[in-house]
């Protein structure tokens, strides 16, 4: 018995030989397996509802959405496996190198690398995919049970072609197996973009578990606070880190963990700056849950638990341009109507402040002068993807209305660089941005991590019971 060529490009390269009376001792001895089926996943009867709806939007056409596979992060080291969102979306599969195909007909098949039997050496050989190197994959049987779908093995996929519309940008190879035209190919990701606008149900309670999760985890930073002075703000991002990791698949995108004025960095992720008392710390985290919906929500916090009045001065106007914001969140409103009433507050704020000399003129849109300070916008759409989705046409999100299900950020900011005359000397380096995740409802929205404290008062009184429950246990010990 040998390997096969793929077999033998799957093993490393300075793996040893194996003689032949190795690999047939490895593919004998072993316990026959009863494999008990698992029962239907919640999500799955969902995902059965999202592919009909996108086979009646494309009658008559094969549409091909493959999830891709393992990227290479450093020679025959690869990163974590993270599904395609198209994918996820309407299989609900995590398993790689996969593709789901709905037909002609509208049927839907998921082709799928079966799970290696001991009858081969790859079960010991592959490192990417063998049994003793990475654990069991699931059956085909068991995947079909698990999703509520038709699975047959990858291999049949080579005997399909023809013409297909095909989600682009995961795998090079199935790309090359359809003829697909590429206008054809952004259709299809435009819709399922717009398809995913209004997220379901079970959507919402997944993007709930994901706040909530997240939740946990800054308050596992509050308490470790005292261990991030010590260290470096890479502290904070562990801590977030092992909660995610703990309630979740992961974080859902690299963790911001902006003490001083790196709070002026909207995407700090270096995370390797010193954490100082008196300082402010902007933590802008979330948790992507097991079924990969994400929560995105930022805090804005005194490093020693109390605000300075300038602190508090910042951070009150920030505060609230955002509950401006969320009180313009309804069904039927632009969708900026939320920014522009952040906005507004924030402008006439620096007016007060000295910073604007007019608010109406700063306002204006051939001036905007105010977004020296505000920098971004105040929302994103939220769900499988962090800025979800992507592909959606302007006219249905940026410059649309509002609807029942939507869920988007609320994150308005203040930003005061470092080295800016323009602003006092006193302001110079505070950042500040409060980031909530709300879902639209029929008579306004819900605020998915209201729980978070925001107020000034709170944030301050909330930090101080945490700190007060860590003070028996020090994180670190004093050198």
């Amino acid at each position: 018995m040998t390997e096969t060529p793929q077999e033998a490009t799957a093993a490393a390269t300075h793996d040893p030989d194996r003689p032949a009376a190795l690999l047939e001792f490895m593919s004998t001895g072993w316990a026959p397996r009863e494999e008990s089926l698992p029962a239907a996943a919640p999500a799955s009867s969902y995902c059965s509802a999202r592919r009909r709806a996108l086979a009646e939007r494309f009658p008559g056409e094969v549409l091909v959405v493959p999830t891709g596979g393992y990227k290479t992060r450093a020679n025959d080291t690869e990163f974590r496996f993270r599904p395609g969102t198209e994918f996820a979306y309407l299989a609900g599969s995590h398993e790689p190198d996969a593709v789901l195909v709905i037909d002609a007909k509208g049927d839907a098949v998921l082709y799928q690398a079966p799970s290696m039997d001991r009858s081969t050496p790859s079960f010991f050989t592959d490192r990417m995919y063998g049994e003793l190197w990475v654990g069991p994959r699931p059956t085909l049987a068991a995947t079909s049970a698990l999703l509520g779908i038709e699975t047959r093995p990858l291999e049949e996929l080579d005997k399909l072609s023809g013409k297909a519309r095909v989600v682009r940008g995961f795998d090079a190879r199935i790309e090359s197996l359809f003829d697909s035209e590429e206008e054809n190919d952004t259709e299809l990701a435009v819709f399922l973009s717009e398809q995913r606008l209004v997220k379901d149900e079970h959507e919402v309670a997944q993007l709930q578990e994901a706040v909530d999760a997240t939740i946990l985890g800054f308050e596992d930073v509050v308490r470790q606070l005292p261990a991030a002075v010590q260290t470096t703000e890479r502290w904070i991002e562990g801590v977030f880190g092992l909660r995610a990791r703990v309630e979740g698949n992961d974080v859902g995108y690299g963790s911001i963990c902006a003490a001083g004025t790196h709070a002026c960095i909207l995407h700090w992720t270096d995370n390797d700056g010193e954490v100082r008392e008196g300082d402010l710390v902007l933590l802008d985290m979330g948790v992507e849950g097991h079924e990969l919906y994400t929560a995105d929500v930022t805090r804005t916090l005194p490093v020693n638990g109390t605000f300075t009045p300038r602190q508090r001065e910042v951070y009150t106007l920030v505060y609230e341009s955002q509950e401006a914001a969320i009180a313009a969140c309804k069904p039927g409103a632009d969708f900026l109507d939320p920014h522009r009433a952040a906005m507004k507050v924030l402008a006439e704020g620096l007016e007060r402040m000295g910073i604007l000399e007019s608010a109406e003129s700063a306002l204006a849109e051939d001036s905007q002068l105010y977004r020296r300070y505000t920098l971004h916008g105040v929302s994103h759409m939220l769900g499988l993807d962090v800025h979800d989705c992507a592909h959606a046409r302007k006219e249905m999100y940026t410059k649309g209305t509002l609807a029942e299900g939507y869920v988007l950020t609320i994150e308005p900011g203040l930003y005061f660089q470092p080295d800016d005359l323009t602003v006092p000397a006193d302001l110079r380096g505070i950042g500040v941005r409060i980031e909530d995740d709300v879902v639209v409802t029929k008579d306004g929205c819900r605020n998915l991590s209201a729980a978070l404290p925001r107020h000034p008062d709170e944030v301050e009184a909330w930090m101080s019971g945490l700190r007060e429950e860590s003070l028996d246990h020090p994180p670190l010990r004093e050198h």
